[in-house]
């Protein structure tokens, strides 16, 4: 109850701190910055992208929905694809990440970028 009244300013910090860490996953497929492990080519050249950029189109809340519910499917495909190969329970498999990137990315994608955003401030401008 004390804090529904920043609900909106507390669901755009939750956006911006989703995608500036999310972008960083991005930059160390992409640019090995900071400095990562090895991974296959596809992963770099399919995920690397799609982290970083949609990482940055969320913090900044531009193209939001469409950013974050392709970082939700790529999140998606990555527990199913790498860590539930392993073994189906996250905390069994280290993949407790991938699963909440994807649903809080299906939340954004859901809800849209709130206010601190360009697409915000673009469709109050069209008002």
């Amino acid at each position: 109850m004390f804090m529904s009244k920043y609900e909106t300013q507390t669901y755009a910090i939750l956006r911006i701190i989703a995608g500036f860490l999310f972008l960083w996953h991005g930059s160390q497929k992409l640019f090995d910055f900071p400095q990562g492990m090895e991974m296959p080519l596809y992963i770099v050249c399919i995920a690397g992208p799609i982290e970083f950029i949609g990482g940055i189109l969320i913090m900044i809340g531009l193209f939001t929905r469409w950013a974050a519910f392709f970082a939700c499917g790529e999140m998606a495909f990555a527990y199913w694809t790498v860590h539930a190969t392993n073994a189906v329970l996250p905390i069994v498999n280290h993949g407790e990440m991938a699963i909440l990137y994807c649903f809080i990315f299906l939340f954004i994608s859901a809800k849209g970028s709130g206010v601190f955003s360009i697409d915000y401030y673009w469709q109050k401008k069209k008002m």
